[in-house]
């Protein structure tokens, strides 16, 4: 696994307009765990790659009358099988995070990577999935170097108020032994 230019060779890009300029592009010092699935507990589909490039149908579920109009992106999705899609090069900001705070930091968009894994809180994640993660983690930590274990947090711990991904089925300790 390797990235140039910012994006993982890897996977799959699809880019999607919902994210801009950092303030500083060497500030990449968070990473951020995120779950999506759509329509929720659903899995498969290209209803996430239409949510993040704005144009999920309204018409095909009830909870996308809801939810079509948000301008949300992660940097990369990692589906249940494994395979990985990227939206947004990491120098960009991805609008992934929203309304958050890191260790006193607020607009976590600015410096952090979003990682969505496709889920749900209270479904077990694959083991496709962890292994993917622990693969992406340990590339993009050699890459950026302000990011660091220590700096790899849940969409939860970031916003608290308002989020609950990854959820309780995500397994950290399982996570962070892979890494090492």
């Amino acid at each position: 696994m390797e990235i140039r230019n910012h994006r993982l060779e890897s996977a799959r890009f699809i880019p999607s307009p919902n994210c801009d300029a950092r303030p500083e592009d060497e500030d990449i010092s968070l990473l951020v765990i995120h779950c999506i699935s759509l329509p929720p507990r659903q899995f498969g589909g290209d209803y996430i790659e239409q949510l993040f490039c704005n144009c999920l149908n309204p018409d095909d579920d009830p909870y996308f009358k809801e939810i079509h109009r948000l301008k949300v992106s992660a940097h990369l999705l990692i589906r249940r099988e494994g395979d990985i899609i990227q939206f947004v090069p990491f120098n960009q900001r991805a609008w992934h995070a929203g309304v958050s705070c890191f260790d006193g930091r607020e607009r976590c968009n600015d410096f952090s990577i979003g990682i969505e894994l496709e889920g749900s809180e209270a479904i077990p994640y694959s083991d496709q999935q962890y292994q993917q993660l622990a693969d992406v983690t340990r590339v993009l930590l050699a890459t950026y170097p302000k990011l660091n274990k220590k700096h790899i947090t849940g969409h939860s711990n970031i916003a608290p108020e308002r989020k609950t991904d990854p959820g309780s089925s995500f397994d950290w300790d399982r996570f962070r032994q892979s890494l090492d």
